[in-house]
């Protein structure tokens, strides 16, 4: 899959974070959506099921839990690669109890480089293509 056929959603709390995540993600090619709250992602998911490739979850926000949204999300398209991304630890088992194979952690702070290299394998593409 080449990077600019790849949706992707992002939804965190940290302006800063989320517009670097999208702009550095938008240079690469990516489709991004991003968004600063659960419920704004939901709604965006629940238009368009199969809308995203890949998205990236802050796994710390208020609204409708981090877990909830993903599982629904997961459930929803079976082709979704999904991060939870935080600066605690997080619990995956319930994701990839749903999801075998489908899901991530992402360790915050990360680099856009990291961010990116993860999507890749995620995708399932070499690192040198996206």
């Amino acid at each position: 899959m080449d990077q600019a056929s790849v949706r992707a959603l992002i939804v965190d709390d940290e302006p800063a974070l989320l517009k670097m995540m999208a702009a550095y993600l938008g240079r690469l090619g990516y489709a991004v959506s991003a968004v600063n709250s659960t419920d704004q992602a939901w709604s965006k998911v629940e238009a368009a099921p199969a809308g995203f490739d890949v998205a990236v979850l802050d796994r710390s926000m208020t609204g409708l839990s981090t877990e909830e949204l993903a599982l629904r999300m997961l459930k929803g398209n079976p082709a979704l690669r999904l991060i939870a991304a935080s600066g605690y630890p997080v619990d995956m088992k319930p994701l990839e109890a749903a999801a075998p194979g489908r899901v991530t952690f992402l360790q915050k702070p990360f680099t856009p480089e990291e961010l990116a290299g993860t999507i890749r394998r995620m995708l399932g593409a070499p690192e040198e293509a996206l």
